[in-house]
């Protein structure tokens, strides 16, 4: 990749590694205060949105040519982000304890978006403008790959990251969750059958 800019760099091994950490200390701190047993799959999936919803952008800003329509698709994506966040934690805080360190790592994941956004909105600052009919240069809105690819190394780095630090995490949750569920229900319906059982008791 050519021109490889400061912005670039900050963006790259700055903001995106961080991202993926505070993504999977959230995780733990879900894992610690046993959001199956408490907030359960609701919470679950909601991260799960979440994580599309800043996913998606992740991979038009990794594989296509930003222009204004994928700077559009990134900002509205963003501010669904952020409604989505805040009905998360108005579900959590009434389910579970939510820790003031797990506050602040929420933080960061509401914060490191907006940090990525500005960043590729500041190197394409042209076509941001042209969105909003500014600027000399034409809004364009097609899809192509990028006129200079990311190193395979990192894109297959970034990709594993993902995996690992919050597909596998957030699934293992959902997991949690949909066992959690089902013991529940075996409880409820053991319950009802023994009532039955013994209101059918000859007296």
């Amino acid at each position: 990749m050519q021109n490889f800019d400061p912005q670039m760099m900050v963006l790259l091994y700055f903001v995106l590694p961080v991202w993926l950490i505070a993504g999977f200390a959230d995780y733990l701190c879900h894992r610690a205060t046993n959001i199956e047993t408490t907030a359960g799959l609701k919470e679950t999936f909601i991260h799960l949105l979440m994580f599309l919803e800043m996913g998606a952008p992740l991979l038009a800003a990794l594989f296509l040519d930003i222009n204004a329509l994928v700077i559009g698709f990134m900002i509205v994506m963003f501010f669904c982000h952020e409604a989505t966040a805040l009905w998360d934690v108005s579900y959590a805080v009434t389910t579970r304890r939510v820790s003031p360190v797990e506050q602040h790592i929420h933080s960061f994941l509401e914060m490191v978006p907006l940090m990525a956004l500005l960043l590729v909105i500041s190197r394409h600052w042209s076509q941001f403008l042209a969105l909003f009919g500014l600027g000399a240069e034409p809004a364009r809105f097609d899809l192509h790959q990028r006129a200079d690819p990311l190193p395979d190394a990192y894109i297959a780095c970034v990709l594993a990251g993902i995996l690992f630090f919050e597909l596998i995490p957030y699934l293992e949750e959902y997991w949690r969750g949909k066992q959690a569920q089902k013991k529940v229900y075996k409880k409820t319906n053991n319950f009802i059958f023994y009532k039955v059982q013994i209101e059918n008791l000859p007296v």
